[in-house]
């Protein structure tokens, strides 16, 4: 077994501007006492994300802000995978999204891209990457599938939720409250990798 190393700062910065994702991280480390600052808060640059996949553009960012901020950081890639659309948008899931972060124009584009009879079979994949100011990186994935509705149901959660449906429910990450959000889906899988490996006693 991999010798993980355990996290015992008593600050950890979020690298996101994303308010929801921060949000959602927040309470994910709540159990753990740690005193969460968004890269946001700290005036920090986000970096260009040239990664190729989920992991490489997470380890990026937390790299990034780990570096500028002399602070351990956590950094979070996470998108849509639509097999139909040949694995689209993907790590490219906030582009789609355009530079107002419109999400319902996002949604409307992935409805557009799939025909009539497509297989609306879809999931959401989470990176988190823990870096370290000295620059060691531990890195978790999390998945979560589910199917694409239309329209688009609910206006809790952000980004992609309200059009995505995880199995053994009629809900919506939209429509789902945080919590059971959080118990299943591909953040909380990726973090339950992190925190076992990183932060449990």
């Amino acid at each position: 077994m991999a010798h993980h190393r355990h996290f015992s700062e008593p600050k950890l910065i979020i690298a996101s501007h994303n308010q929801g994702k921060v949000r959602e991280i927040d309470e994910l480390l709540h159990p753990y006492n740690i005193d969460v600052v968004s890269a946001g808060t700290l005036g920090l640059d986000e970096p260009e994300e040239t990664g190729t996949t989920f992991i490489a553009n997470a380890e990026l960012k937390a790299r990034a802000a780990a570096k500028a901020a002399n602070l351990p950081a956590l950094a979070d890639d996470s998108g849509l995978v639509v097999p139909a659309l040949n694995g689209d948008p993907g790590i490219y899931s906030a582009r789609w999204a355009g530079p107002e972060k419109d999400f319902n124009m996002a949604m409307g584009l992935v409805n557009d891209g799939l025909k009539e009879g497509d297989d609306r079979g879809a999931y959401f994949v989470a990176a988190l990457a823990l870096c370290w100011p000295d620059g060691h990186c531990e890195t978790f994935e999390g998945r979560v599938d589910g199917v694409l509705v239309w329209p688009p149901r609910g206006n809790l959660g952000f980004g992609y939720d309200p059009m995505f449906q995880p199995p053994g429910g009629e809900q919506t990450f939209g429509e789902m409250n945080q919590d059971a959000k959080h118990a299943i889906s591909h953040r909380a899988d990726a973090f339950a990798k992190l925190t076992s490996a990183c932060f449990a006693d």
